[in-house]
């Protein structure tokens, strides 16, 4: 899971980046609107905090553009306004939860897991597709009620691809998904094709009611065997 960090105060940015990355996200930040808003029509991220005072903007601002262009998704809003107006027009916006500074951490990451299981999993900690079961609080997937011993990326690929069935989902897109935007500087792609080659052995061996087809030219599709 990607989670975008768009926060200026340089203190608190570290502070959740580095807590983030405990609970195994993929952490991209942003210090300022200007930034903010190159990176989330870029990229795409399955979640973002959003802090409402930027230097050069207000976040209320870019969600109304992410409403425009119709890309809403999982956006929490972090900010040291607690006021009663600002919670209703980031809600209205598009804002799936709101969080007033001072927070501690495991508000956030409660709140996280909340919108995303909300969001992509229908409210559940486990997504089940035939014989695979994929365990979001734990990060561990089984197929048939045996544990896979999936390696952390081999984890992260599944987990992306299930929360996708059927989509065909673009090598680059993977790749930004799992490692973080940066790898779009890669000279190639060799590591994502090392771990879907044994994420694949792993499914086929346990004998997997899914299979990840290569769809040649562009990237990969997760379908039901």
């Amino acid at each position: 899971m990607k989670i975008l960090v768009i926060e200026d105060n340089a203190d608190l940015r570290e502070i959740i980046v580095r807590s983030l990355e405990k609970e195994r996200y993929v952490v991209e930040t942003a210090a300022d609107y200007s930034s903010a808003r190159t990176k989330v029509f870029v990229y795409e991220y399955d979640c973002v905090l959003l802090d409402i005072m930027l230097p050069d903007g207000n976040g209320l601002d870019l969600l109304r553009e992410l409403a425009t262009r119709g890309k809403r998704g999982n956006v929490i809003i972090i900010s040291a306004k607690d006021s009663i107006d600002d919670k209703v027009n980031g809600l209205e916006l598009g804002a799936d939860d709101y969080l007033a500074k001072p927070f501690h951490l495991a508000e956030l990451h409660a709140r996280i897991r909340s919108v995303l299981r909300r969001n992509s999993q229908g409210g559940a900690d486990t997504i089940t597709i035939g014989n695979v079961a994929v365990h979001t609080d734990s990060f561990t997937v089984e197929v048939d009620g045996k544990d896979l011993g999936l390696g952390r990326k081999e984890y992260d690929i599944l987990h992306y691809l299930v929360n996708r069935k059927g989509r065909l989902i673009d090598k680059q897109t993977l790749a930004e998904a799992v490692w973080g935007d940066n790898i779009d500087q890669a000279d190639n792609f060799d590591f994502v094709y090392a771990q879907m080659k044994n994420l694949r052995k792993r499914l086929k061996a346990a004998g997997a009611g899914i299979e990840i087809k290569t769809i040649y030219g562009f990237g990969y599709k997760l379908i039901e065997a």
